[in-house]
C-alpha cells in the first residue's frame, strides 16, 4: 500500500472564526438563544435593488458564463464608483470581477509572486491572508503591531523588515480586520511610496471601505497606479453569500490575471454580477445599515472598558472590536468557550489573528442589530465579575 498523504501546502491552521460559528450553530439548532458576535457577516439583508435585479434576470431562465473579467456593465460601474467616491480615474479594463475578495487575493498573489516570495502582513491580521499565502507556496512575514501605535502597519515597520531580509510584497488592510484600524491617508501614501521605491508589490485590502467612522478613508489608487486593490460586495453591500468582489490591477497585470482567472474560475457567477451592478443604487438603504454599526460601535466603546477589556484597538472602521481579555482570564480560547456555553454569546479568540499574542485577545463583530448587541452586552455584564 502506498502512503497517500495530504500535500505539505495543505498544512494550514483552521479559520477559528468559522469553527466558532459551527459551535454556535449547534446550539442554535438545539433552540438555544445564541447571539453570534464571531463572524464578520452583516445581519442586514441584501438590498432590495440587488434582489429585484437578480429576480428579473433569473426569470429569463438562463444563467451563463461571462467573460473571465466580468460583465462590462459591472466593470464600468465599479470604475465609476472610484470617480464618484474618491475622484480617481480607473479604466474599466483594469477591473476584474472575482468570486468574492478571496479570489481577488488569489489572483493578486498568483499574478505578482513566484513560490518563495516574502509578503509582509500586519499581525494581528486576517488569518486567510497567511493561509492562502502558504497554500500557494509563498512566505508570510508577519509584522507585530499593537495598541502603542494604534495597531497600524507603518512605512517604518515595512522599511525595517525589508532591511532585515528583502520583502517582495506587502498587504495592507484599511479598515483592518480584526482591529478596525484605518490607515491615515498620509501613512498609506508613505507605505506606497516606499514600496514603489523598493520594488515591493503593494496589495491594498479595501473590502471594508465605506465603513470608516472617523474619516481618513482613502484608496491606494489615489497615490499610485502600481497597487493591486481588492474590494468586495460582502461587507458594506451586505452580499456575503453572493460571493462577489473585484480587483483593480496595474495595467500590465490585467491580461496576466485574466489568463489565471480563465482557468481557475471561468467567471464569477453571472447572477451575482447582475445583482452587484444594481446594488450601487442602494446607498440610502445601505447607509441606514451603516448607522446601526455606528450605534453598535458607540455602545462597545462605552461598555468594553467597563467590562474589563483592555488594550482595545481604535474602533475606527469595519465592524470589529479587538480587545484584550479581562484580567484574571487564563486565555482567550477558554474565555470564548465559557461565554458561549454559559451566556450563549459567541466571539472569536484572537489566536485566529495573531499566533504569538492572540490568546490574550478576542475579536467582537458588531455587524448584528443594535438590540442583539445590547442583549449580548447585558449577558456579558452578568457573566463577568464586576470591575
Amino acid at each position: 500500500m502506498h502512503d497517500r498523504k495530504a500535500s505539505r501546502r495543505s498544512d494550514v491552521l483552521p479559520f477559528r472564526a468559522m469553527d466558532v460559528l459551527a459551535e454556535a450553530n449547534v446550539l442554535l439548532a438545539r433552540g438555544e438563544p445564541v447571539i453570534s458576535l464571531a463572524v464578520g457577516q452583516p445581519e442586514a439583508p441584501t438590498p432590495k435593488a440587488a434582489i429585484e435585479a437578480a429576480r428579473d434576470h433569473l426569470a429569463r431562465g438562463r444563467i451563463a458564463y461571462t467573460d473571465a473579467p466580468g460583465l462590462p456593465a459591472l466593470r464600468e460601474r465599479i470604475a465609476r464608483h472610484y470617480r464618484e467616491a474618491h475622484d480617481v480615474a480607473v479604466e474599466p479594463s483594469r477591473v476584474v470581477v472575482t468570486t468574492g475578495s478571496s479570489a481577488g487575493f488569489n489572483l493578486a498573489f498568483l499574478a505578482a509572486f513566484d513560490p518563495g516570495a516574502r509578503i509582509a502582513l500586519a499581525s494581528p491580521g486576517y488569518p486567510a491572508y497567511r493561509n492562502i499565502l502558504r497554500v500557494l507556496g509563498l512566505e508570510p512575514v508577519e509584522i507585530p503591531v499593537d495598541v502603542s501605535t494604534g495597531y497600524l502597519l507603518t512605512a517604518d515597520h515595512l522599511a525595517e523588515a525589508h532591511r532585515e531580509a528583502p520583502i517582495d510584497g506587502v498587504l495592507v488592510a484599511s479598515p483592518a480586520n480584526p482591529t478596525g484600524t484605518v490607515t491615515p491617508p498620509q501613512e498609506l501614501k508613505r507605505l506606497i511610496d516606499f514600496a514603489d521605491e523598493a520594488g515591493i508589490r503593494f496589495i491594498s485590502d479595501e473590502i471594508y471601505h465605506r465603513l470608516a467612522y472617523s474619516g481618513g478613508e482613502a484608496t491606494a489608487l489615489a497615490f499610485s497606479q502600481t497597487p493591486f486593490v481588492v474590494n468586495s460586495f460582502s461587507k458594506y453591500y451586505c452580499m456575503t453569500g453572493w460571493r462577489i468582489g473585484w480587483i483593480v490591477l496595474p495595467p500590465e497585470m490585467v491580461r496576466v490575471a485574466e489568463r489565471i482567472a480563465q482557468s481557475l474560475y471561468i467567471s464569477a457567477p453571472e447572477l451575482s454580477q447582475v445583482a452587484a451592478t444594481a446594488v450601487f443604487d442602494a446607498t440610502e438603504e445601505l447607509d441606514r445599515v451603516r448607522e446601526v454599526y455606528v450605534q453598535n460601535r458607540d455602545l462597545l466603546m462605552r461598555e468594553l472598558p467597563a467590562l474589563g477589556f483592555r488594550d482595545i484597538a481604535p474602533i475606527d472602521g469595519a465592524f470589529y472590536a479587538y480587545a484584550g481579555i479581562p484580567e484574571g482570564e487564563a486565555n482567550a480560547s477558554d474565555f470564548c468557550r465559557r461565554l458561549l456555553a454559559d451566556s450563549h454569546v459567541a466571539m472569536t479568540p484572537g489566536i485566529d489573528f495573531d499566533l504569538t499574542r492572540g490568546e490574550r485577545f478576542v475579536r467582537i463583530s458588531y455587524a448584528c442589530g443594535h438590540a442583539a448587541l445590547e442583549e449580548a452586552v447585558g449577558r456579558l455584564k452578568v457573566a463577568l465579575p464586576s470591575r
